[in-house]
């Protein structure tokens, strides 16, 4: 596989083309990643605040209400969860109804009981995996009984 990066010329965009002979898993991660925002429009205190991607652990919806999670601060977010997943995909995983993770936060998944898992947390917080998104789970990773 040959990559190549080129300058744009001033006043272009920036773009990117993908030439494949045949489209993998691999390339379709790249993809998401590459469409992925660096940055989402967060609220706290009535303010708008932008907050790095990577800087989100999970993100939750309770009441009617989507919650976004760092290492230290909630903030609240207009978008339903299921825009938030689609806006995120690539290293962002659903791990129930009402919570989507992401993935490079994550030290470990251990058995919760009852068919569930547990993804533990780098900030030491511990998020259910629902029995309904286990297999999806151990399809991402290439898990298998």
């Amino acid at each position: 596989m040959e990559i190549l990066i080129q300058e744009p010329k001033s006043g272009e965009d920036d773009r990117v083309i993908i030439r494949v002979e045949r489209m993998t898993q691999r390339i379709l991660r790249a993809i998401d990643i590459l469409k992925q925002p660096d940055d989402l429009t967060v609220y706290r205190d009535g303010q708008v605040v932008l907050i790095p991607v990577s800087d989100v652990f999970y993100i939750e919806s309770v009441d009617s209400k989507t919650f976004v999670n760092t290492k230290s601060d909630v903030y609240s977010m207009k978008l339903k969860l299921y825009e938030v997943e689609e806006l995120l995909g690539g290293d962002f995983f659903r791990m129930s109804k009402s919570t989507i993770v992401n993935l490079k936060k994550v030290t470990g998944i251990s058995p919760a009981g009852a068919g569930r898992f547990q993804a533990n947390l780098v900030n030491g917080e511990k998020v259910i995996i629902s029995r309904q998104y286990v297999p999806k789970l151990k399809e991402r990773f290439g898990l298998w009984d």
